[in-house]
C-alpha cells in the first residue's frame, strides 16, 4: 500500500471536459482523454504498477507543498530539497479561439522551474491506454515522444532525451537556479508550442479562472466572509466537474476510489446524476454563477423531457446523454490500496429512486426564487412529473443511497415526493398555470400524514430511514431544510439531537446511516451529511454548535482544499471518489446557511427553511 498516496495528497486540474489528478510528488496518477468518462491513459491511482502515470519528481529527498494559484485551477507543487527549491506548475487550457480544433485544448502543460540552488529530477512517462488493457507503443520523435495504441495518440513535447523501455520512458534532468523546462502533453494531434506560447497559455488560463471567480455577484458578499477560500475552491471544483460543451455535471471525475479500504464499495462516479446536478445548480445560483446554473439546469431538464413517460427517466446519464452506463469489473487492476473490484459503468442507473422527481422540480422552483422565468411549455413537463408522483409515491424504491439490499419505503424518498408536489403547487399558483391543484394538494397531504405516522419513531424521538424501522438516517435532517416541518418543531429538534448522539463523531463527521444495506464491509462518514447537520443546526438557531462542527470538518480538506466523498473517522483519511461534487455542494450551502444566520448577506433569496425565506423573489 506504500506505493499509493493518500487522497489528501492530490490536486486536480482540468479543462471542463476532462481532468487529471496530480500528486504532491509531481505524479499525474489519473487522467482520461478526451473526456472524463473516456478510458484512462493514466490510472496509477487504481494500480500503482499497471495503471500508468506521468511523474516529474526530485531524484533525492524532498518536502513538497501543493497549492493553487489564487482563485484558479492552476496547480503549483513546490519541492524543497537540501540542494535547492523548484516549482512544478500544472494546468489544462480552456477551449477558446486559440484552440479551434476538436482536440486542440486537450493538453496538459507542465512547467518545471528551479527557484534556488541545484536539483535533479526524474521524469517517468508511462501511459497505459484503455484502463491499462491495451498495449502502448512509445517512439522517439523530433519533438519528444509519441505514445500510441490503436487510433489513440499522446504527444509529449519535451527538450530532454528519454530512455525508452518496455512499458514507458524515463529521463533525468539536472536544473540550476533560473532554469525553466516545459513539458506539453497533447492528445490526438500534435502542434508544437514555443516556450513563449506556453507562457501565454498559462497567463490566459490564470486570467480565465480568476475572471470567472470575480465575475460572480457573490464575490462582494458571501465570498468575502471568513470561509471565502474554501467557498471559492468549491465553486472552482464544481466548474471543473461540469462538461462545458455537453452541459452535464458529473458526480466526481474518478472511478472506484473506495468507501472503505479493501472493501467492495467502489463505484464509477463519472456520470450525471439528476440529484447531484440539481443540487449543483442550486449551489451555483447561491454563489452567483447564474449563467452556469441556467445552462446545466437546461441540460438535465431537456434530457428528462425527452421521455413523455416520467417512469422512463433514469437516475443518471452519461455526460453526453447516454442511457447505457452498464457496469463491468476490471479484474486486472488491483484497485486503490488493493480495494477491489475496480468498476467502470454504474449498475445503479436502472434503479428506481423516487427522490429524483422532488430534486428535479425543486431545482426548477429554486430558479424561480432567483427571478428566472418558468415558461408554460416547461410547466407541462412539470405537470407530467407531478402527476406521476401522485401515482408512485406510496410504492417502494431503492432510495438516495442506492442500497443493494432491496426496495423499501424510504422516508427521504417520500419527503422528496412531497417536495415535488409542494413545489409544483407553488409554481402553478404563482404563475397562474392550469394544473390539477386539488389532486396535488390531496396527495401532498396524504404523503405528509404517512411520513408523520410511519416515518417518525417516538422511542427514538427521531425520524428514521424507512417506514417502521429503527435505523437512523442523516437524510432526516432534510425534513426542515425542505420546509416539511419548521425547525422549532420538537420532532425536528429530536432528530437533530439523535443524529448528534448516534451518527456523529466527536470530530463532527456524520455517518449516512448505521445498518445493513446489502453490501459487505463498513464505509466512512459521509461529508455531505456533516454539512446537512451544520445547516440544520444553523437554521435552528444553534449557531455555535453549527460553527464548531464546520470548523472541525474543514480540517479534513486536503492541502488544496479538495474533499472526497467520505472520511475514515479512525484515521482521518479521505475515502471515495475525489473530488466529490456532493461534498463541495454541501460546503457551499452550509456556509451560506450559517452565514445567513450570522448576518453575512448573499445575492439571492434567503435559504429555504429560513424564517425570512419566500417562495419567489417577486
Amino acid at each position: 500500500m506504500s506505493d499509493y498516496k493518500d487522497l489528501e495528497q492530490y490536486g486536480i486540474i482540468g479543462n471542463m471536459e476532462t481532468c487529471a489528478l496530480v500528486g504532491d510528488d509531481g505524479s499525474i496518477d489519473w487522467c482520461c482523454f478526451p473526456h472524463l468518462d473516456s478510458p484512462s491513459v493514466f490510472a496509477g491511482v487504481l494500480d500503482s504498477r499497471k495503471g500508468g502515470r506521468f511523474a516529474i519528481t526530485p531524484d533525492s529527498a524532498y518536502i513538497s507543498n501543493q497549492q493553487y494559484v489564487t482563485d484558479t485551477n492552476v496547480l503549483r507543487t513546490d519541492f524543497h530539497a537540501d540542494t535547492g527549491v523548484a516549482t512544478l506548475t500544472d494546468f489544462m487550457p480552456i477551449r477558446s479561439e486559440r484552440t479551434p480544433g476538436e482536440h486542440d485544448h486537450q493538453v496538459i502543460y507542465r512547467k518545471l522551474a528551479c527557484k534556488k540552488g541545484l536539483l535533479k529530477f526524474k521524469v517517468d512517462f508511462d501511459p497505459h491506454f484503455n484502463y491499462a488493457r491495451d498495449t502502448t507503443r512509445i517512439v522517439e520523435t523530433n519533438y519528444g515522444l509519441e505514445a500510441s495504441s490503436g487510433n489513440h495518440r499522446l504527444h509529449l513535447q519535451a527538450s530532454t532525451k528519454f530512455d525508452i523501455k518496455e512499458g514507458g520512458a524515463t529521463s533525468t534532468i539536472e536544473m540550476s537556479q533560473g532554469q525553466e523546462i516545459w513539458f506539453v502533453l497533447r492528445y490526438a494531434n500534435f502542434a508544437e508550442k514555443s516556450q513563449g506560447e506556453c507562457s501565454t497559455e498559462l497567463d490566459a488560463t490564470v486570467e480565465y479562472w480568476s475572471k470567472w471567480v470575480h465575475d460572480a455577484p457573490a464575490d462582494t458578499t458571501i465570498f468575502n466572509g471568513p470561509w471565502r477560500e474554501l467557498i471559492v475552491r468549491s465553486g472552482l471544483v464544481l466548474k471543473l466537474l461540469a462538461h462545458e460543451r455537453a452541459g452535464a455535471i458529473c458526480a466526481a471525475p474518478t472511478t472506484s476510489l473506495p468507501e472503505s479500504l479493501g472493501g467492495e464499495r467502489n463505484w464509477d462516479y463519472r456520470y450525471n446524476w439528476i440529484r447531484d446536478a440539481s443540487f449543483t445548480v442550486q449551489a451555483l445560483y447561491n454563489i452567483g454563477h447564474y449563467e452556469e446554473a441556467r445552462r446545466h439546469l437546461r441540460w438535465f431538464v431537456e434530457i428528462c423531457r425527452k421521455n413523455e413517460d416520467p417512469s422512463k427517466i433514469q437516475i443518471m446519464y452519461g455526460l453526453h446523454g447516454e442511457t447505457d452506463v452498464s457496469e463491468i469489473e476490471l479484474g486486472h487492476l488491483e484497485g486503490y490500496k488493493k480495494s477491489r473490484p475496480v468498476r467502470v459503468g454504474n449498475g445503479a442507473a436502472k434503479q428506481k429512486q423516487h427522490d429524483i422527481y422532488g430534486e428535479l422540480i425543486n431545482a426548477i422552483f429554486e430558479t424561480g426564487r432567483y427571478g428566472e422565468e418558468i415558461p408554460e411549455e416547461e410547466f407541462e413537463f412539470i405537470t407530467r412529473i407531478v402527476n406521476y408522483v401522485c401515482e408512485i409515491w406510496d410504492s417502494t424504491d431503492t432510495g438516495i443511497w442506492e442500497v443493494r439490499g432491496g426496495p423499501r419505503h424510504f422516508v427521504y424518498s417520500k419527503l422528496m415526493c412531497w417536495v415535488a408536489l409542494d413545489r409544483g403547487i407553488k409554481i402553478a399558483e404563482h404563475r397562474k398555470y392550469n394544473a390539477p391543484i386539488g389532486k396535488w394538494r390531496d396527495a401532498r397531504e396524504e404523503i405528509r400524514k404517512e411520513i408523520l405516522e410511519k416515518g417518525y419513531n417516538d422511542k427514538l424521538r427521531s425520524f428514521v430511514q424507512s417506514f417502521g424501522s429503527e435505523v437512523l438516517d442523516a437524510t432526516s435532517l432534510m425534513i426542515p431544510i425542505m420546509g416539511f416541518l419548521t425547525f422549532d418543531d420538537p420532532r425536528v429538534q429530536g432528530t437533530i439531537d439523535s443524529t448528534l448522539a448516534k451518527l456523529t463523531t466527536d470530530t463532527g463527521l456524520v455517518y449516512r446511516y448505521i445498518g445493513e444495506d446489502g453490501l459487505s464491509g463498513k464505509e466512512g462518514a459521509f461529508l455531505l451529511c456533516s454539512f446537512w447537520l451544520i445547516k440544520a443546526l444553523a437554521l435552528s438557531g444553534r449557531t455555535d454548535e453549527a460553527e464548531n462542527i464546520l470548523n472541525k470538518v474543514l480540517k479534513y480538506a486536503g492541502k488544496t482544499g479538495l474533499f472526497s466523498e467520505e472520511v475514515d473517522p479512525v484515521t482521518g483519511k479521505q475515502l471515495g471518489n475525489l473530488p466529490q461534487a456532493f461534498s463541495h455542494i454541501g460546503l457551499i450551502n452550509s456556509v451560506l446557511y450559517l452565514g445567513h444566520v450570522k448576518g453575512i448577506s448573499h445575492t439571492g433569496p434567503a435559504p429555504t427553511g429560513a424564517k425570512e425565506s419566500s417562495d419567489y423573489k417577486v
